[in-house]
Formats: C-alpha cells, sequence, structure tokens
C-alpha cells in the first residue's frame, strides 16, 4: 500500500510537469496573436485563434492543479465535488486516449494533428511532439496517481464486491452509452449509414471511432453492472474504474466535439467538413454527454461508489477518567464520608 501510494505521488508530480510545457506553448501562441506576432492558422479568424487557445490555458492549468491536489497536503482538503469532476474528465480526455497513442506507434495510420490545433502544417514538428508528450505523460501520471488518492481519501469506495450494500440504481444511462457506442462501432467497422463523406475517413477516424466505441460499450457494461449489483462478488473496483473511465470519456470528448458539430450543422462553413452527417454526429454527442453523465450518477447512488465527502463516523464522547483520589474515582458521591 505505502508503494503504491508513493508511486502516485511521484506520478503526480510528473504529471503536472509533463503538461507544463503544452502550458506554456498555449500562452505564448495566445500572447503572439493577440500582439500581432503570432501568424493565424487557415480556416481561423484572430479572436477564434485567441479564444481557442485562452480555452486550452485554462484547460492545462486546471490540470497542473488537479495533478498537484493528488499529491499535495491541501489536495486532501479542498471540497471533494470540484476534485472528482475536474478528475473524471481529465481521466476522460487523457486516460482513455492512451490505447490511441500505443496503436498510432505500431501501426500506420498517418499523421494527425491535436484536436484544435490547427491541421494545417504550420505546427513546427518539436512543437507538435512536446504537446504530445504533454497528453500523454499527463494522461500517464493521471492513471497512477488519481487511484492512490481516492484510495487515500475514500477507501471505503474501492472495498467490498459487487451486490454488497447495494440498491437498484436506474440504468437507462448505460443503455443509451451502449446504442451510441453500437452506432460508433458500426462506423469504424466501415458501415456508411448516416455519413455524409465516407470518402473522406482515414485510418485514424477509423481508430478514435472505435476506441470510443470501445469505451462505450466497456463503460456500459460496467455500469449495468454495479446498478443491477451483478455478477455478485466481482471486485468493486473493477467495474468502478471501468464505469469511471468510460462515462468520462463519453462526457468529455462528446462535450468537447459537440459544439463544433453544431456550428458545423448550422452555419455549413466551406473549408471545415465531416464524414458523418453533422446533424447525426451532433444528436451522437449529445447523447453521449447526457449519457456519461447519467453513468457517473448512478455509480455514485449506488451506496459505496466514490461519494463525494469523506464519511465520518460519529463517535460518543466519553467522559474523561476520574483523577486518582476523586469521588468518582472511589465510586462514592460528591457528599463527603461521616465516618
Amino acid at each position: 500500500m505505502e508503494r503504491w501510494d508513493r508511486a502516485g505521488r511521484w506520478a503526480a508530480y510528473a504529471a503536472a510537469l509533463a503538461l507544463l510545457p503544452y502550458l506554456v506553448i498555449k500562452v505564448s501562441w495566445a500572447a503572439g496573436s493577440l500582439l500581432r506576432l503570432e501568424l493565424v492558422p487557415e480556416g481561423y479568424s484572430r479572436s477564434g485563434w485567441v479564444l481557442l487557445n485562452a480555452v486550452t490555458v485554462g484547460m492545462a492549468g486546471i490540470g497542473i492543479a488537479l495533478a498537484l491536489a493528488l499529491v499535495r497536503p491541501w489536495g486532501m482538503r479542498i471540497p471533494g465535488r470540484p476534485v472528482l469532476f475536474c478528475a473524471w474528465t481529465g481521466a476522460g480526455f487523457l486516460v482513455s486516449i492512451l490505447p490511441y497513442a500505443v496503436l498510432t506507434t505500431l501501426l500506420p495510420t498517418g499523421e494527425a494533428d491535436p484536436p484544435g490545433d490547427g491541421g494545417d502544417g504550420a505546427m513546427p514538428g518539436w512543437t507538435g511532439a512536446l504537446v504530445q508528450t504533454g497528453f500523454v505523460g499527463m494522461g500517464l501520471g493521471l492513471a497512477v496517481a488519481l487511484p492512490a488518492y481516492l484510495r487515500r481519501r475514500w477507501p471505503e469506495a474501492f472495498a467490498g464486491r459487487v451486490g454488497e450494500g447495494t440498491g437498484a440504481a436506474p440504468s437507462w444511462p448505460a443503455a443509451v452509452a451502449a446504442a451510441v457506442g453500437l452506432v460508433w462501432l458500426y462506423w469504424a467497422a466501415g458501415g456508411t449509414y448516416g455519413l455524409d463523406r465516407p470518402d473522406q475517413r482515414e485510418a485514424d477516424w477509423h481508430l478514435l471511432t472505435g476506441l470510443g466505441a470501445g469505451w462505450a460499450l466497456a463503460g456500459a457494461a460496467a455500469v449495468l453492472a454495479v446498478a443491477r449489483a451483478r455478477p455478485a462478488g466481482l471486485p468493486r473496483w473493477l467495474p468502478l474504474a471501468v464505469g469511471w473511465l468510460g462515462s468520462g470519456s463519453l462526457f468529455a470528448w462528446s462535450g468537447w466535439k459537440l459544439p463544433v458539430t453544431l456550428v458545423v450543422a448550422l452555419a455549413r462553413p466551406a473549408e471545415v467538413t465531416l464524414p458523418e452527417a453533422p446533424a447525426v454526429a451532433a444528436v451522437l454527442h449529445l447523447a453521449a454527454v447526457v449519457a456519461g453523465a447519467g453513468m457517473l450518477r448512478t455509480l455514485v447512488r449506488t451506496g459505496r461508489s466514490l461519494p463525494y465527502a469523506p464519511r465520518v463516523t460519529s463517535v460518543r464522547a466519553e467522559p474523561p477518567p476520574p483523577a486518582p483520589g476523586s469521588p468518582r474515582a472511589s465510586g462514592t458521591s460528591g457528599t463527603s464520608d461521616s465516618r
């Protein structure tokens, strides 16, 4: 236990350090655009580019603060709700994408630009390497540091087995997540129904879509196991971990893509095209966001899931022991003995 906790602390520091170059790059891009020292990539207005970088600067700052909260003493004292929400979305963004980072080093998928970083070839190679290293480093750090932190702060969440002390919980979020995952799996396998431009699909698109489908289906199965308390006897930490990552992936990535898809669906910009029909993609992303939030709520409502605050057991205060020679110590009342 101490070895795991020590590894989690080192991983938290490493995660914060890995994301620091990304923060510096984004700040320099935003400042350079404001001062008109930085070229704006094709397809972006200056204000839109500054806004995008400002948003990602905020996200990087929150990520670094989260990593430090997982290791510093003040991280155990701040309210549980913001910690859990940031950890949930952060893990959904970065931990769930780690298989993609591994597979792209093994498979010839072509070059993929980081989401929201232009995609017009203007980014130098060393900058792209720093950005990708920051994402992967933060994801790996969270994968180790977050469970260690949660076990320190809420150890009861990892105790027991499925079916112990849990009541029925809503399972409709898992059904919605499974439906979304099946559609994405159909597209990743080569299906074309619901696509506007199937010829624009590349290997990266198939891989990312298939990965999203896998997390949606795995998370749905895990949440369904917790909600229905079956199979009984399964260690509780296993469906909790899979449900946590699956729901976080649905909420974080679809929450990020939904505004872009809505803009494409409503404005129809000529420079931005998607393989999916924008209306269909928007509906799926909205359903994924709702399902992800509902899945997390189901995990919390099962009684022994991740709580919002440490559970404190009230203990009845006992009176202090009597001083030697006092009336209480001799078993008599406060009146003096007349003998």
